[in-house]
């Protein structure tokens, strides 16, 4: 890059994608900085996947300590205390922004804990006022909680404030119906809330298979959840006891302790200034990138939650290694975005890859269907009725395995070799060529019938 700038890469945010981006881009010799207003790692770091990821293991310590009692264990009566819980987590989160923060100081990545807006192809303002030059600008500042607007709506809470309650509320009502909505049903159902998920239609987790979704409503309907469908805000009224009544259609009021919302997310391109350089966005106000990332103008490319094409972790980060080895080193990369594995922490959690079922009806005509519905050998002991399900989609002709869906214990544990196999097009008849890892619930991907 020419001398003329400061930098030859200015990363705007320091997320998952951001910081991978950097790294490598610093590694194959690039001058970097990175321009981050809040913490270093993102999203997922601090307030999303890996905070909530923890939540949830103590979350399930609610069912594992009552199963303990039927494999013989003397477990007193026990209690929750959330602070201990919360406190760590956080702690946690201290560690981990200190780790990302030394990994871009060891590969010579300046970070400048500053907002910044862009005001042209090759430079940003920060908030100091000081100009800031790049060859190249790439914008990875993810996505936002969205609050939907209604009368009292000021009274909610998004996931990004749950890490850092105060006590864990007696009833919780949460709007949504993604992962993210329930995760959280499930972590405070465990936690003792009561938990009422409402949902403007009667769908939930939109993009997952029909059987898998519906068995998450009855087991999760099974664990005293409650779900309230085709239902849209009206007003929430702040209590003079402090709790809330919230008002929707189709339904009664509710008193609850808590709102959160779980309503989707958007990308944080609001007042970066990117009109500036001539990037263009969409609707949703997401950035419009080719395959190389590259946005409408030349100088100026995006990854991650901003750009709004599968909002994970893991792709952010291989769009950052693809643009850092593309454009700094040497070696043109393009992401590919088929048959990428993904999980819902619920509980029980759900994994998949590829297409569902009606996808696969609509796009191939006729499949073949595999299946295999049991109750794991822990559960049956413990005397739990729970029972997990596996979904195997084949391609009629050559059996190649084309969707495979699954809500279980460790299902996403079990799913990621899986997705290997899948990725590698493999067919029914390699897997039921493979042994079985007997007694395990994973034998069932290669005993299904």
């Amino acid at each position: 890059m020419p001398d003329q700038y400061d930098y030859d890469l200015l990363t705007i945010g320091a997320g998952s994608g951001g910081v991978r981006a950097s790294r490598v881009a610093a590694a194959h010799g690039a001058r970097v900085a990175v321009a981050e207003e809040h913490r270093v790692g993102g999203t997922c770091v601090i307030r999303g996947c890996v905070p909530k990821k923890l939540l949830i293991y103590g979350a399930h310590f609610a069912e594992d300590l009552k199963d303990a009692r039927r494999f013989g264990w003397n477990v007193p009566e026990t209690s929750f205390h959330w602070p201990t819980l919360r406190d760590n987590v956080l702690a946690d989160v201290d560690r981990l922004n200190a780790a990302y923060t030394t990994t871009l100081k060891n590969y010579g990545v300046e970070i400048i804990h500053e907002r910044v807006t862009v005001t042209g192809p090759h430079s940003v303002r920060l908030a100091s006022g000081r100009e800031v030059t790049a060859g190249t600008i790439l914008v990875a500042v993810g996505a936002h909680p969205v609050v939907p607007d209604f009368p009292g709506n000021e009274h909610g809470i998004t996931s990004n404030e749950a890490f850092h309650l105060e006590a864990i509320p007696k009833r919780v009502l949460i709007a949504g119906a993604g992962y993210i909505a329930n995760e959280f049903a499930g972590i405070f159902n465990e936690f003792g809330s009561k938990v009422t998920l409402m949902n403007r239609s009667d769908v939930i987790l939109r993009g997952y298979d029909a059987q898998i979704r519906d068995r998450l409503v009855n087991i999760s309907t099974g664990k005293g959840i409650d779900f309230r469908f085709n239902a849209h805000f009206e007003a929430v009224e702040k209590n003079e006891d402090e709790t809330f009544t919230v008002r929707m259609t189709n339904h009664d009021p509710l008193t609850v302790d808590l709102v959160m919302f779980a309503t989707g997310r958007a990308p944080n391109t609001r007042e970066l200034g990117l009109e500036a350089a001539g990037v263009e966005l969409d609707a949703n106000g997401a950035v419009k990138v080719g395959p190389d990332n590259r946005s409408t103008c030349g100088s100026v490319y995006a990854i991650g939650d901003v750009t709004n094409r599968i909002q994970l972790t893991p792709i952010a980060i291989r769009e950052g290694q693809a643009f850092a080895d593309t454009v700094f080193g040497g070696k043109p990369t393009v992401v590919d975005y088929h048959d990428v594995p993904s999980a819902v922490f619920s509980h029980p959690p759900i994994a998949a890859v590829g297409m569902t079922e009606g996808e696969a009806r609509n796009t191939l005509g006729t499949v073949k269907v595999y299946t295999s519905d049991f109750r794991p050998m822990k559960n049956v002991l413990a005397g739990r009725d729970e029972r997990a399900l596996y979904k195997m989609i084949c391609e009629s002709e050559t059996g190649r395995i084309v969707g495979l869906h699954m809500i279980g214990p460790d299902a996403p544990e079990i799913l990621q070799a899986a997705a290997v196999a899948i990725k590698a097009r493999l067919t029914k008849d390699d897997f039921d060529a493979t042994v079985a890892l007997h007694p395990t619930m994973a034998e069932e991907l290669v005993l299904m019938r």
